[in-house]
């Protein structure tokens, strides 16, 4: 049985932890907003300043909070391949991978990001450092 269940399967849950916060535009944190963070497998409902356990995906997560006294902020965060999948690419394990792709246990999100009212935000988990909020990816804008 275990030959047939990829390798981030074994290594990595189909849930993933995502610290939400939520900042004014000078930097100060606002606990408390409500959030809904969402991919094609699943939606869910989270205070900012909380932790949440996405359902892993391939595909980026959707991010809105909603605060009564600020504008809407929203997020995206960028699914990239961990290491898992790597693992089933060099093992040979081309069931394995494919197992590991539907399942969503190959794909990871940034870990912990900071939302800022009235922008939309790009958040990409290999912009990730230890211990530190993921950085906004710059957006490009097209030029008129």
């Amino acid at each position: 049985m275990l030959l047939l269940t990829g390798c981030a399967s074994v290594i990595n849950d189909v849930t993933h932890p995502i610290k939400v916060e939520t900042k004014t535009e000078s930097g100060d944190l606002v606990a408390g907003a409500a959030c809904v963070l969402s991919n094609e497998r699943a939606s869910l409902a989270i205070k900012s300043g909380d932790i949440a356990n996405v359902r892993r995906s391939n595909t980026d997560l959707k991010i809105e909070c909603k605060h009564p006294t600020n504008s809407n902020a929203t997020a995206t965060a960028t699914s990239r391949v961990n290491g898992g999948m790597f693992g089933n690419i060099l093992l040979g394990g081309g069931i394995g991978a494919i197992i590991d792709h539907n399942r969503g246990t190959a794909y990871t999100y940034p870990t912990w990001v900071q939302l800022i009212f009235g922008k939309a935000l790009v958040f990409d988990r290999r912009d990730e450092k230890d211990g530190q909020p993921t950085p906004p990816t710059p957006v490009a804008v097209a030029v008129k």
